[in-house]
């Protein structure tokens, strides 16, 4: 049964390889095929029947009570986000494929405030597909374009991966944040089209898919190796645009008289056409 079908299965298997005896505070005792609890020893540090935890994994029981849930949950050591979405897999609700257009497209005023900004700034929707961008975004990262995947490129793009030092922990952030973007919805068309490429593609996102961790965005530091300024630490912030649904606007900012800001200002400059329609190149600090 693949994970479109029992999501909440492979959530339960992903989670419980996670957590070693060590971790769950019991006896390590035997050859373990695989890493992590037993499914008897998660039954058992639950205080529910090894039969009833089998039938969750497998799909067989779909309605559990809130109450096994939560049992599970401790053992499985999950925070309040995955609670969440373990508690999402399982509800009660009836599923409904919903359509959605190929690409959405952001508002005209949400694109007026975007393309005049300084600072680099783009749309993006739930897969982080780029859906607009303007000359300063660009200019940070050749993948920021109309059309660009942000998820594709930091995995498959050598020239995105070099411009983040903190590589491994950014790819396990977005990985994160794709698994609680899409929730429940993982029979959507472009999830299971982005996800199967990816997971072709990229030993590193096979990895990180099949723990289904489950994280929120959140603004943050980020630091950038920028080939023509340098490194830079920008503050990435998300924005929702109202009446959109699910679409964001993402502003990444320096501190205000930093160094960076400097890097920023003259990267933004560069980006500016000049009279000639040509761009200008910055010289490296």
């Amino acid at each position: 049964m693949s994970e479109t079908t029992n999501a909440l299965g492979a959530f339960l298997r992903a989670r419980r390889g996670l957590v070693t005896p060590q971790r769950a505070g019991i006896p390590d005792t035997g050859v373990r095929r695989v890493p992590g609890l037993r499914r008897e020893e998660v039954a058992l540090l639950a205080g529910i029947s090894a039969d009833h935890y089998l039938r969750l994994e497998r799909g067989r029981d779909r309605h559990p009570s809130v109450q096994v849930l939560e049992s599970i949950a401790r053992v499985l050591q999950l925070d309040d986000e995955h609670l969440a979405h373990l508690l999402a897999l399982a509800a009660d609700v009836p599923r409904r494929r919903r359509r959605r257009p190929r690409r959405q497209v952001p508002p005209p005023g949400a694109l007026k405030l975007l393309r005049p900004l300084v600072q680099p700034a783009f749309t993006e929707d739930r897969y982080f597909d780029v859906l607009a961008a303007n000359r300063t975004a660009t200019a940070l990262s050749p993948g920021l374009v109309e059309g660009g995947n942000q998820l594709r490129d930091l995995f498959l793009d050598p020239a995105v991966q070099v411009l983040h030092p903190q590589w491994e922990e950014v790819t396990e952030c977005f990985v994160a944040n794709l698994r609680q973007a899409v929730g429940t919805d993982v029979d959507d068309p472009r999830f299971i089209e982005l996800t199967g490429e990816l997971s072709l593609a990229s030993p590193r996102f096979r990895t990180l898919w099949a723990r289904h961790e489950v994280r929120g965005q959140r603004g943050t530091p980020v630091r950038i190796e920028h080939p023509q300024v340098g490194t830079m630490t920008l503050n990435r912030e998300r924005l929702t645009i109202d009446g959109t649904g699910d679409l964001m606007l993402v502003v990444y900012h320096p501190d205000a008289g930093s160094e960076a800001a400097d890097k920023l200002a003259l990267l933004a400059s560069a980006a500016l056409p000049t009279a000639d329609g040509e761009h200008r190149t910055p010289a490296r600090s």
